[in-house]
């Protein structure tokens, strides 16, 4: 599984020209999941996404954490992270995870944000083309890797 987080002040997504998700400051996260991803990798992730600190406190450290200043998720399913660009010139997939598999991690992910802050968590829709807007903050991307974070046994 990847995320790609990043801080923003605001961002929002759209399908067929109406808005279906706004947040304003905190994350907009593009997931992508792969066919060996499971329920735990969501977890792990979901648990250090929402710990991570990296929005400033009062003397402009990176302190403090989406809990923190009460931010907010937008995530967003993005099956192209798992583009393999080391052939030729045309990205494939392979790696991406089944639709259905894929769907139902991305569900779980969701639930899992939405038990773990008490802030708004929206979301894109699953397989449709989106136009997301955003504007960073800093700006400050961070990727996370189940293949890094997650040690498996």
């Amino acid at each position: 599984m990847k995320l790609v987080i990043q801080r923003v002040k605001s961002a929002d997504v759209t399908v067929e020209g109406k808005i279906i998700g706004e947040i304003s400051q905190g994350y907009l996260v593009l997931m992508g999941v792969c066919d060996t991803d499971t329920e735990f990798e969501c977890e792990k992730l979901c648990d250090k996404m929402i710990n991570l600190r990296i929005f400033s406190d009062e003397n402009g450290k990176t302190n403090l954490s989406i809990k923190d200043v009460k931010g907010e998720i937008l995530v967003v399913s993005q099956f192209t992270l798992y583009a393999d660009c080391r052939k030729g010139n045309r990205p494939s997939f392979i790696k991406a995870g089944n639709p259905e598999k894929a769907n139902k991690l991305y569900e779980y992910f969701l639930k899992r944000c939405r038990e773990k802050i008490d802030t708004k968590v929206c979301n894109g829709i699953f397989g449709a083309d989106m136009k997301v807007s955003l504007v960073n903050d800093g700006p400050f991307t961070i990727i996370l890797d189940s293949d890094e974070i997650v040690k498996r046994q």
